[in-house]
């Protein structure tokens, strides 16, 4: 059962999926994920201690409290299995708000990165964001891919730690 975080509106279902905010319930899952270099390792800032994890989490609850959007632990709907996260944050190098996705390896191939990723997508230009970037490395086949199946376009690239990073954007409706 979703605790209090995970108000009216900020629950996704999916086809397959279930997106929940998440809480404290949520810490070994994520200390496990976040720990694990098959996932983490290419992430924005690596592997995380459980610590660091816990950090993490408290500024995830926080942001949704703020924002009325963040990071969702993603499920399966049938079998409630914890599959990894997906969610939009800010990222720290003002590039704007980012779209990230970070699935166990075993999800790979069954379309859970793409439809977590089209959810939150949607979720965050209904709740007025304009602009949503996500940053892959070039070498990140499947990620490009899930990008650029969801919609989104090559909008630049940078230069991060010696690996070239592709930027891509999607465009929400105008909001009057």
């Amino acid at each position: 059962m979703p605790g209090a975080h995970a108000g009216p509106g900020r629950i996704l279902r999916t086809a397959r999926l279930m997106l929940l905010p998440p809480g404290q319930e949520n810490l070994a899952d994520l200390i496990r994920l976040k720990a694990d270099v098959r996932v983490f390792d290419l992430m924005l800032h690596g592997v995380r201690t459980p610590d660091r994890t816990r950090e993490e989490l408290e500024d995830d609850i926080d942001f949704w409290a703020v924002r009325g959007y963040g990071t969702w632990c993603v499920f399966l709907r049938d079998a409630g299995d914890f599959l990894g996260i997906c969610g939009l944050m800010e990222r720290p190098d003002g590039r704007g708000v980012a779209l990230r996705y970070a699935l166990w390896p075993e999800c790979r191939g069954h379309g859970y990165a793409r439809e977590a990723a089209r959810a939150a997508l949607d979720f965050g230009h209904r709740a007025g964001l304009p602009r949503i970037i996500a940053v892959a490395r070039d070498s990140n086949i499947a990620s490009v891919e899930v990008l650029t199946d969801i919609g989104m376009t090559p909008a630049g690239e940078f230069q991060n730690q010696g690996n070239r990073m592709l930027v891509f954007e999607s465009r929400g409706p105008a909001i009057r």
